[in-house]
C-alpha cells in the first residue's frame, strides 16, 4: 500500500525553487482553519482522494465544516488519543488511537493508496513513511500557526507540475505538484 501526503502549503514567490522553510513558507493553517480560499484546490483534493482511505488527526477532522464531514466517498480515519471521541458507530469514520493503527486498518481493508490529510502533527509523524506527496503550493506568504514539515528535496523527485495564475476565483497563484520518494 502506498502512503501519500496531500496538502496545500504556502510558498513565498521567489526565484529559488523548490521553496525552503522560512518565514511565510510551509504554512498550512491558522486557528485550525485554512488561511486561503482556492476552489480549484478543493476540487483537486476531492478528485485525488475519492474512493480512498483518508487519515487525519482529530483537530483536523473537527476543522472540516460540519456539512462536509465526514468526507463523502472516502473512509475517514481519525487518529486521536481521546478514547471517547465519536463513540457512535458511523460506517464512514474509523477512530484509531495511533497512526500505526490507522495504517494497519487501511492495509487490512486492501487500500491501495492511503492519504494523510493533516494536520501539522500528523504530517510531521508520517512524512518519513510516505512515498508520494501531493502538494498544492500557494504562492504567497501567510501568517499561521500550523506548518507542513520541511521537504528534503534531495529525497523527492517532482513527477508532475501544473501552474495557475490569479483569476476571478483565486486570489493567489498556485501550483499542483506531485513528488515521488527517491528510493
Amino acid at each position: 500500500m502506498q502512503i501519500s501526503l496531500i496538502a496545500a502549503v504556502s510558498s513565498m514567490p521567489s526565484s529559488s525553487w523548490p521553496p525552503q522553510k522560512q518565514d511565510g513558507n510551509y504554512v498550512i493553517g491558522k486557528n485550525n482553519q485554512l488561511v486561503w480560499r482556492l476552489p480549484a484546490d478543493m476540487k483537486y483534493f476531492r478528485e485525488i482522494t475519492e474512493g480512498h482511505h483518508v487519515l487525519m488527526g482529530r483537530k483536523n477532522f473537527l476543522s472540516i465544516p460540519q456539512k462536509f464531514r465526514p468526507l463523502v466517498n472516502r473512509t475517514n480515519i481519525i487518529a486521536t488519543h481521546n478514547k471517547d471521541f465519536l463513540k457512535s458507530p458511523d460506517q464512514s469514520c474509523k477512530v484509531v488511537h495511533s497512526i500505526e493503527e490507522g495504517i494497519s486498518f487501511s492495509k487490512q481493508n486492501n487500500e491501495t493508496e492511503l492519504f494523510i490529510i493533516g494536520g501539522g502533527e500528523i504530517y510531521s509523524q508520517t512524512i518519513n513513511l510516505a512515498t508520494k506527496l501531493y502538494i498544492t503550493w500557494v504562492h504567497s506568504a501567510f501568517g499561521g500557526d500550523t506548518f507542513f514539515p520541511e521537504i528534503n528535496f534531495l529525497l523527492w523527485k517532482e513527477i508532475f507540475r501544473q501552474d495557475f495564475q490569479v483569476d476571478e476565483k483565486h486570489n493567489f497563484a498556485y501550483s499542483f505538484c506531485v513528488y515521488e520518494k527517491i528510493l
